[in-house]
């Protein structure tokens, strides 16, 4: 007896396709504008939230390919809204910081960002946000447990 896979039922499916269908709606607020990709735009926002981390730190943040990042950490560095600095403790770590060109896009586009998601929200009660905070908590607390227990 095979098991069929019901794409629309099966829960990573689903996020991929919700993820990517209200990231793309956000990508319009800010790839015409500065030119970004998406993971440009993560970077910043990554960069904005914590300066001073590794590529590599921001790759464990984001759950983003590690290629993906060092492409979007050079794009960024050449188009001057990074700039990779040596660890002052760690000569082999490199350190990103956003310039002010960076956190000008940042500050530009996370409020546009901020108001999409509330956008969205608003269509849920109080309790609706909640719950779907709690759920969302609850399986990535999962994930997190599965990810440790693979054989």
């Amino acid at each position: 007896m095979s098991t069929t896979l019901d794409l629309e039922r099966f829960l990573p499916y689903q996020l991929s396709v919700l993820s990517n269908r209200i990231s793309q709606d956000i990508a319009n607020l800010y790839q015409t504008r500065h030119s970004l990709s998406v993971t440009e735009w993560r970077m910043i926002a990554v960069l904005a939230q914590h300066p001073g981390i590794s590529a590599g730190e921001a790759a464990e943040r984001t759950a983003m390919d590690k290629v993906a990042i060092s492409r979007a950490v050079a794009s960024l560095t050449e188009s001057g809204r990074v700039t990779r600095e040596t660890h002052s403790d760690d000569r082999r770590r490199a350190v990103l910081r956003l310039t002010p060109a960076g956190q000008a896009i940042h500050d530009e586009v996370a409020p546009l960002a901020l108001a999409y998601e509330q956008r969205l929200l608003d269509g849920l009660s109080a309790d609706e946000r909640l719950a779907l905070d709690s759920l969302l908590g609850r399986v990535a607390e999962l994930e997190r447990a599965t990810r440790g227990n693979r054989s």
